[in-house]
């Protein structure tokens, strides 16, 4: 039976990485998504079972652990060079005279070129044995590197067990060493800030300083978490291949048909063809900011391998490959005022307006700051000239002020006490770099607001969504959530496309919205934290939003599952008499603030009964909702905050925080598979 086990899990691991392979590398899947996660989660369940069959390779390994608090150093096979600039097209006209000069007129017979993008993100060196991904590290100094490769692990693209595609008629080599880049997706950085900024936490300047900071985590989760991807560019060591590659474009070849990622921006030219090849670099540097990727250049490499051993190092650079460097995406302009914008969620950002600049052929005339504290940090000051930059389709951004510029009549810049659209005091909770509006009418906030309070994981309401909620906003409908029970259904009638019937459906959710479960309304809110299951935990404590309101930081803090955070983020809100009156008015307008409750009858004969779970990150094949009613059918309990007190955290991918603090509590982790296997017994 063993056998047949694990004959299944080969077979399941081979298809993984197959299918992981077109989807990541070739952008080409064979399969759906719902297909592959079937895979997937058949070879988790098989791996729970039968633990004594994992391994280190497997693809189910990707999820991360904590990685020691000092990285090992190591010492690279061969020296991790950098490469010198050439920033004209007479410097590479220059640079391909000289190396033509330490040739034979032979060997200059024999010269081309292959060229790639010089991808702006973190060198990393990565060691295979027998096809088996051993060992990662960064380049150090070029002789010494750190040991990343827990967190390498976890980075997707990276095949762990080559060759990956079946039939390709690679064999893995004894042992590969190959040099490539770890690279975060322009798009990804941005939502990544997004949201580190709407929940007070640290961003990020740049991609490249995000996949370095991602990469060298102390903890494994946290990277597994982050969006990294890979390109490999260059063989360091190759053992046990009998027909090496002979020419750099043949080792890219051979890499990418071991399932390597390889980039597809890469062309080869001959020498004669060398004004095509500056042709190219031109018309690269113009169509760079449209990849997905930041690029600050192209390399030229010789292709031939004998002739790069022959032509050798001249210092630190090769003499046999040159960076083309392009223009750069900074300019220098005046900041001549600091704005505010409030988000969706509350969160005040600080952004600059700017005397217009062109930058790639764009003219900039605002850019981010990010935070009070960037700006303080920085010491920006309204007219100063400072450094912008912007790369591609990411927004513009002020690096610095140009100190030395000053004339001193600059001005120091302090966040304001009161939100710029409202008027409500802002507030800035200890620890936190993010600043709030709490105003829950605030106009700035109100239609996604709104949006979230009719939606289905809040108070539910049919046939109501973002559209109607922007118009009734725009239309001065809507000024506070409670508006949504009073709205002037006469005016609505005289709108384009509210017919009778339209009216009649939109009238009769927002109706049965009234006597929604009461923890509904109070997630409906928005209140920082507070999501649906701490909302029901709160109110299995509180039978009336009332009683909530009234309830200090010390006393919901001694619920379970109520940390300090959210404690004082309730309270916060509920101090504000915006939102006092917000719950007054849901009372008059017939909707459901208190409510009575029978005791709910203990499960003690549930497999689950008297265990706590906390469920984080995205489930294979469950909603977080989903999950913590299968928790609660077979007799647990599910919480939103980890403790000593909690059994078991779930975690799916891209687990965070929560991830993070069990592992520091040494609180079990299950997979979904292995949860639904405690269920049954």
């Amino acid at each position: 039976m063993t056998t047949d086990v694990q004959a299944r899990i080969e077979q399941l691991r081979g298809a993984i990485r197959h299918h992981q392979y077109r989807y990541y590398i070739l952008d080409d899947p064979l399969i759906s998504d719902a297909e592959f996660d079937a895979l997937f989660q058949e070879l988790q369940a098989l791996e729970a079972a039968h633990p004594e069959l994992r391994t280190d390779d497997s693809p189910t390994v990707r999820v991360g652990g904590v990685v020691s608090e000092r990285f090992a150093k190591v010492a690279h096979p061969a020296p991790i060079l950098s490469l010198g600039n050439a920033f004209s097209e007479d410097d590479l006209r220059a640079w391909r005279e000289r190396i033509k000069r330490l040739l034979f007129p032979e060997q200059q017979a024999q010269l081309s070129y292959v060229v790639e993008p010089k991808f702006d993100g973190l060198t990393v060196v990565l060691h295979y044995e027998q096809g088996r991904f051993v060992l990662g590290a960064t380049r150090g100094d070029g002789e010494i590197g750190e040991n990343i490769t827990p967190n390498l692990r976890t980075v997707r693209p990276l095949p762990l067990q080559i060759p990956v595609e079946d039939g390709s008629g690679f064999s893995a080599p004894a042992r590969l060493v190959v040099r490539g880049e770890a690279y975060v997706e322009k798009a990804a950085f941005e939502a990544f800030n997004r949201r580190q900024e709407e929940q007070g936490e640290r961003t990020y300047a740049n991609p490249r300083n995000f996949a370095s900071g991602s990469l060298r985590q102390l903890d494994s989760s946290i990277t597994a978490g982050r969006p990294v991807k890979l390109w490999v560019y260059q063989i360091i060591e190759l053992e046990g291949e009998p027909n090496p590659p002979q020419t750099h474009a043949a080792s890219l070849a051979f890499l990418q048909g071991l399932g390597l990622p390889v980039s597809p921006h890469v062309r080869h030219f001959t020498d004669s063809e060398f004004d095509a090849l500056v042709a190219y670099l031109d018309e690269f540097g113009q169509r760079r900011s449209t990849l997905p990727y930041e690029v600050d250049g192209a390399v030229v490499k010789v292709d031939s391998l004998a002739l790069q051993r022959q032509l050798g190092f001249v210092g630190k650079d090769p003499r046999w490959a040159i960076a083309y460097k392009y223009a750069g995406e900074e300019a220098i302009t005046t900041l001549l005022d600091i704005v505010l914008n409030v988000g969706r969620t509350g969160v005040v950002t600080p952004n600059a307006v700017l005397e217009p600049v062109a930058i790639s052929g764009v003219m900039v005339k605002a850019a981010t700051l990010h935070n009070e504290d960037y700006v303080r940090d920085l010491d920006i000051r309204v007219g100063d000239k400072v450094v912008v930059k912007r790369a591609g389709e990411v927004i513009p951004k002020v690096l610095r002020p140009v100190v030395e510029l000053r004339t001193g009549a600059e001005q120091i810049w302090q966040m304001p006490a009161a939100c710029p659209v409202c008027g409500q005091p802002l507030v800035r909770p200890e620890g936190e770099a993010a600043t709030y509006c709490a105003n829950n009418a605030c106009p700035a906030q109100l239609v996604r607001a709104v949006e979230y309070f009719v939606s289905r994981g809040a108070m539910d309401i049919e046939s109501f969504g973002y559209k109607q909620a922007e118009l009734f906003v725009e239309k001065g409908f809507i000024t506070d959530l409670a508006d949504i029970y009073t709205l002037p259904w006469n005016e609505i009638a005289q709108l384009d496309g509210y017919k009778e019937k339209r009216i009649e459906n939109l009238r009769a959710g927002i109706e049965a919205s009234k006597n929604r479960p009461l923890h509904r309304l109070l997630a409906a809110l928005g209140i920082r934290y507070v999501g649906s299951v701490v909302a029901e935990l709160l109110m299995q404590r509180y039978s009336s939003l009332d009683e909530l309101m009234d309830a200090s930081a010390e006393d919901l803090s001694a619920i379970d599952g109520i940390g300090p955070r959210i404690a004082e983020s309730v309270v916060r809100y509920f101090s504000l008499e915006p939102n006092r009156a917000l719950v007054r008015e849901f009372a008059d307008a017939g909707v459901r603030v208190a409510e009575e409750r029978a005791p709910r009858p203990a499960a003690t004969s549930l497999p689950l009964a008297g265990l706590t779970f906390v469920v984080t990150g995205a489930l294979p094949t469950w909603s977080r909702d989903e999950a913590h009613d299968f928790i609660k059918t077979h007799g647990g309990k599910a919480t939103g905050s980890v403790s000593s007190k909690t059994n078991y955290v779930v975690a799916g991918e891209n687990a965070g925080s929560k991830l993070t603090k069990a592992q520091e509590l040494g609180v079990p982790v299950l997979t979904e598979a292995e949860l639904r296997a405690l269920a049954e017994g």
